[in-house]
């Protein structure tokens, strides 16, 4: 994959700022798309680092894949995170749904085949408690009305071996905001992941995902192909 074109002065669109995405809203489902392997398990749980530092936050993970450790480095504080396991369709739903009653704020893997009807009712749920909720579909994109706002990966860069050589120093992930929760509008953007290791953070409330540029269509175009 290429280098990522970015026009550093190009004008912000009209509407919500690209920090807001990165930021889940009470009652209000972000739902994150894209192939495995894209960056979306770690935008997830960033998205509960700042809730993390004020109560409990849940990952529910239906593939066996996500570690605590994977989570503390992207800010979530240690003894706020539970990781609930499970991959079987009716369990997931009854899990997922006393988590949204009882929890301020779930990153929820969604199994393949769940019905409409029950991903409606977790909606619904989530917009009756004020939970922040983001949902990572393992298959198809959430049923219409469900998701407030959508990001979806375009691809990822890795920086620090340009050359077919070096040591890897981070990557960039373009992404694409659609939804009530981008004002209506497509919005593309990048986000700047560097890693870290927790014994050489200092301030606990650094998140290591910072947003880099607001992405015009055709250079976005250009880097994901």
């Amino acid at each position: 994959m290429g280098k990522l074109e970015i026009d550093l002065a190009a004008p912000l669109l009209d509407g919500p700022r690209e920090s807001d995405f990165l930021r889940l809203q009470p009652g209000k489902i972000t739902e994150l798309v894209g192939e495995t392997g894209a960056g979306l398990t770690r935008i997830g749980l960033s998205l509960l680092a700042e809730p993390s530092r004020s109560g409990p936050v849940v990952v529910v993970d239906t593939r066996g894949w996500i570690s605590p450790e994977a989570a503390w480095e992207t800010g979530v504080e240690a003894e706020s995170l539970v990781i609930v396991r499970c991959h079987e369709r009716p369990l997931w739903s009854r899990v997922t749904a006393a988590l949204i009653e009882g929890v301020p704020a779930v990153f929820a893997e969604v199994p393949v085949g769940m019905k409409d009807q029950d991903l409606r009712r977790l909606g619904a749920l989530a917009r009756a408690r004020k939970t922040l909720v983001a949902f990572r579909p393992m298959g198809p994109r959430l049923p219409a009305g469900v998701s407030h706002l959508r990001l979806r990966s375009l691809g990822i860069t890795w920086e620090g071996a340009d050359r077919g050589h070096g040591k890897l120093k981070g990557r960039r992930i373009l992404l694409e905001a659609s939804g009530k929760g981008a004002g209506g509008i497509t919005r593309r953007f990048e986000v700047e992941d560097g890693g870290r290791k927790i014994e050489q953070v200092e301030d606990e409330s650094k998140n290591p995902l910072r947003l880099v540029s607001d992405v015009v269509a055709d250079q976005a175009r250009r880097a994901a192909g």
